[in-house]
């Protein structure tokens, strides 16, 4: 056994412990050859993986006598390399499985396989064949569900693939760091800094600080804020540098809360960032739209790289260390793909942080409602984006129908309909209903104009099947044909143009309606013609061009002095909503038991999350807060 990191004596006796269980536990027939940190799990290197994937038994006992993540790795010395092994893998996968890439990850020892057919070879994202396979290859293999563009996934391993010597030395450096031993003891503090997404809706961001570490919770930027002060997270106030965070969760990838994240590298951060593996795609896909149309972007797309290379991805409910003194378990929060409530587990039991990020309390077509039973909470963190008692969406089934009657009459007119949405979220929820809706004849067969990105974030809601909701997840793990609709058109950049009497529907990011973007531009096409409609879906921030045309303004101005005269009717939709409304917000908190002690507001604007918290005060009986941003909260 071998373990290639050195440790000062008064930080052994953890270290030792663990690795005397392993080694008490563990047979000479397992064929174990180190003990490696990958980041916050232990990987056990073997030259016999397929006894240790046989016996899986004995990982179960180790886990529950450590308590520590153990996952087993193939030994660098038994894998062929990446080509043969590939022709090995493509000569035991069947050709009507329509094998359409296998990506290979060095550092894990793992190849995953994409599959246009994989319920062919296994359940997605589980391992195929993988005891035989690993004897072959010396790799473990993975399956997948291919999409429908690979590029984003293409991207994602290029950059792995590039930074192996990098990446490894990482994952031991952080576990170095989460498995040493506290330097406090169990002395017990925990504060909650806001450093933004109080009292208004956008760069989300907050410092979690303990006595042993300071985790980042989410990290965002605000688009469409005009005053800098108002745009990014204020860490000017937090009185840290960025090499002192520890570690850095995300809840999901809209820009609102990870747009900062590639800055933080850019000005000096090398520590982990714990999100879902769709939220990494997801991000990376936003982030490098917004590097391409920002005319002074906050970052390059080297530090998007550097944010690939050091995020660490999770699954849901599994119990992770991601520093001496905090876990961190991820449960979905039914927002989007990936989308995560935050569950921080502080000190031996003290405290115990939930986070729900953004918030679907209620079923959709795309995702399950959000999880809400967990052990203990002591400290709920709630958003509040729709918090006012008048908040309350119609139903689903009255926004399907207002949606059919829009897209029918417009196209019985000649009309376009802009439905202006987020690239990922609210995007495939819609496409899946437009689907529907063709298939049922309830509208008529016009054409699906789809945004690039759009289209991109789509590919991996098919690639990530497990993340979905139970009824749609084996429509998309074991059909060819997508729900998300297999027959909309593409529109790239430079093709973003739409014939006047000629019916279409339109999705197309900014949701917002933001100048320089995809939605702002069909909307200028299409402003002049009274047989066209704008359906409003989302949230719209204050002092954007969706605002003003919710609020009923018809005249728009382009770059400060053109106006745009708005003669297309306007309507608002918000059964579609993927954040919750006032009634399950209440419903939710109403949920949790045991019940909480304490509740704090954020992601909405100041009087949402003011009628939220008194709201929840007055019904609950519960310690409510509704903080600004450069508050400090004590916890412990």
């Amino acid at each position: 056994m071998h373990r290639s990191n050195t440790r000062q004596p008064e930080k052994e006796s953890e270290s030792q412990n663990i690795m005397a269980v392993i080694l008490q536990s563990l047979p000479a027939e397992s064929g174990l050859t180190k003990i490696e940190y990958e980041g916050p799990k232990i990987a056990l290197y073997s030259r016999n993986p397929a006894y240790l994937m046989q016996n899986n038994q004995l990982i179960s006992n180790m886990v529950n006598t450590i308590k520590k993540r153990i996952v087993v790795r193939t030994d660098e010395s038994i894998r062929k390399p990446q080509a043969e092994s590939a022709e090995i893998i493509a000569r035991s996968i069947p050709a009507e499985a329509g094998p359409a890439g296998t990506f290979f990850d060095p550092v894990l020892g793992e190849a995953v396989v994409f599959a246009r057919r994989p319920w062919m070879l296994a359940q997605t994202g589980e391992e195929f064949d993988n005891i035989d396979l690993a004897e072959k290859t010396g790799w473990r293999v993975r399956i997948r569900k291919a999409p429908r563009s690979m590029a984003a996934i293409e991207y994602i391993y290029k950059i792995m693939g590039e930074t192996v010597a990098e990446r490894t030395r990482f994952y031991r450096e952080v576990g170095d760091k989460i498995f040493r031993e506290k330097l406090l003891g169990d002395v017990a503090e925990a504060s909650l800094t806001t450093l933004g997404g109080f009292a208004e809706v956008g760069r989300s961001c907050m410092l979690l600080t303990t006595q042993e570490s300071k985790i980042l919770l989410d990290c965002g930027i605000n688009e469409s804020a005009r005053d800098p002060l108002l745009r990014l997270p204020r860490f000017d106030v937090a009185g840290i540098g960025m090499d002192e965070i520890d570690a850095v969760v995300l809840s999901h990838a809209h820009l609102d809360h990870t747009g900062f994240m590639p800055a933080l590298f850019k000005y000096g951060y090398s520590g982990p960032v714990y999100c879902t593996e769709p939220t990494l795609l997801l991000m990376s896909i936003l982030q490098r739209d917004y590097v391409a149309r920002a005319k002074d972007p906050l970052y390059s797309e080297k530090d998007i790289d550097s944010e690939v290379v050091h995020t660490i991805p999770l699954t849901h409910g599994i119990v992770t260390d991601i520093s001496p003194d905090v876990k961190l378990v991820l449960s979905n929060s039914g927002h989007m793909l990936g989308s995560v409530s935050s569950h921080l587990h502080i000190g031996n039991g003290d405290h115990n942080l939930v986070y729900t990020g953004d918030l679907k309390f209620g079923r959709t077509l795309a995702l399950d409602n959000a999880v809400w039973n967990f052990p203990r909470v002591e400290t709920l963190v709630i958003e509040g984006t729709y918090g006012g008692k008048e908040d309350v969406a119609c139903p689903r089934e009255e926004s399907e129908a207002a949606l059919a009657r829009a897209i029918s009459s417009a196209a019985q007119a000649g009309g376009r309909v802009l439905i202006p949405v987020p690239a990922a979220g609210i995007a495939q929820e819609l496409l899946l209903v437009l689907d529907q809706m063709f298939k049922s004849g309830r509208v008529p067969q016009v054409k699906v104009l789809v945004d690039r990105l759009v289209s991109e974030a789509t590919a991996i809601y098919e690639a990530y099947p497990e993340f979905l909701s139970r009824e749609l997840r084996p429509r998309v793990a074991e059909s060819e044909t997508s729900p998300f609709g297999p027959n909309f058109t593409v529109a790239g950049p430079g093709q973003q143009k739409v014939v006047q009497g000629e019916p279409a529907v339109i999705l197309a990011p900014s949701s917002m309606l933001l100048g320089g973007t995809p939605s702002f531009d069909y909307l200028k096409q299409i402003a002049g013609d009274p047989a066209s409609k704008v359906l409003l879906v989302s949230y719209q921030a204050p002092d954007t061009p969706g605002r003003m045309l919710q609020d009923g303004g018809r005249q728009l101005a382009v770059n400060g002095n053109n106006n745009i005269q708005i003669r297309c009717q306007v309507e608002r939709l918000d059964g579609f909503s993927s954040h919750s409304d006032y009634n399950q917000l209440m419903a939710y908190v109403s949920r949790l038991r045991p019940k909480v002690r304490r509740v704090l507001v954020n992601h909405g604007e100041r009087p949402k999350a003011q009628s939220l918290a008194s709201s929840i005060n007055k019904i609950f009986k519960i310690q409510t807060q509704h903080p600004l941003v450069q508050e400090a909260v004590k916890l412990l």
